[in-house]
């Protein structure tokens, strides 16, 4: 049986809509994908959570300060409160299930604010010294280098020690979350990708490996590894480590 991976997505004008990336990419590693939809009552994510194998937060809109204990700044961009509610909500639940996790780009930032660390409202005025972190160029493009911290769980997938990505964002993880280590960085400082020391498989990358999956090495494992956890019924985080380093 493939999994089922629940995947998140934006609410516009009553409209919910996810980018077909993420669910052909899903596809393509072998999992079947199912969008997961908005409820005034938050208590359903239990349910959704038990018919889960696995779960994709997607990139989107800017997330409310709020929720991080801050207000807004003048730079921060739209916004979709329903949409961090019902995320915030959703991964607390996922976390506690021990269900595996990839969060994409927005994805990463509300992961960690749901476990309790911060965010840049905008790396622009918040920060010096940055690469360009919005690329103005086609979301196939690889804009600038990653590195990757030793042992991680993104170095094991990858088997590198540096990746270039593309690059869509304005804001960043801060500070990590508590059980929380930061697994890749841009050259300037941004965290590129955290993952939890706590969790059989809970990834977060900052960039979109979506929209590179037809040719790109790192972006194919990121998936491929993460539909492989959603399948595997021995959720120890050592364990897994072991399977992908195994001959």
């Amino acid at each position: 049986m493939k999994p089922i991976i629940g995947v998140t997505a934006s609410l516009r004008e009553g409209r919910v809509s996810v980018d077909n990336d993420v669910l052909k990419s899903v596809l393509l590693a072998g999992g079947i994908p199912y969008i997961i939809p908005y409820s005034d009552d938050l208590s359903v994510m239990d349910e959704i959570v038990q018919h889960l194998d696995g779960l994709v937060l997607s990139g989107g809109v800017d997330i409310d300060p709020t929720f991080f204990g801050e207000e807004p700044i003048p730079n921060l961009g739209e916004i979709m409160p329903e949409r961090d509610a019902l995320e915030i909500s959703l991964i607390k639940k996922a976390l506690a299930a021990n269900l595996p996790i990839l969060a994409i780009c927005r994805g990463v930032q509300i992961l960690n604010i749901a476990a309790g660390g911060n965010m840049y409202q905008d790396l622009y005025s918040q920060k010096i010294g940055l690469l360009q972190h919005s690329q103005r160029a086609p979301e196939t493009h690889l804009s600038h280098f990653v590195h990757l911290q030793e042992g991680t769980l993104l170095q094991t997938i990858s088997n590198c020690t540096q990746f270039k990505v593309n690059s869509f964002h304005h804001q960043a993880v801060k500070d990590p979350a508590p059980g929380f280590i930061f697994s890749a960085s841009s050259s300037d400082g941004v965290v590129e990708a955290i993952e939890s020391g706590h969790h059989f498989f809970v990834l977060g990358v900052q960039w979109h490996p979506e929209h590179l999956t037809s040719f790109d090495e790192p972006s194919k494992r990121i998936f491929n590894s993460f539909i492989h956890a959603s399948t595997c019924k021995d959720r120890q985080a050592e364990t897994y480590l072991k399977i992908l380093t195994s001959p």
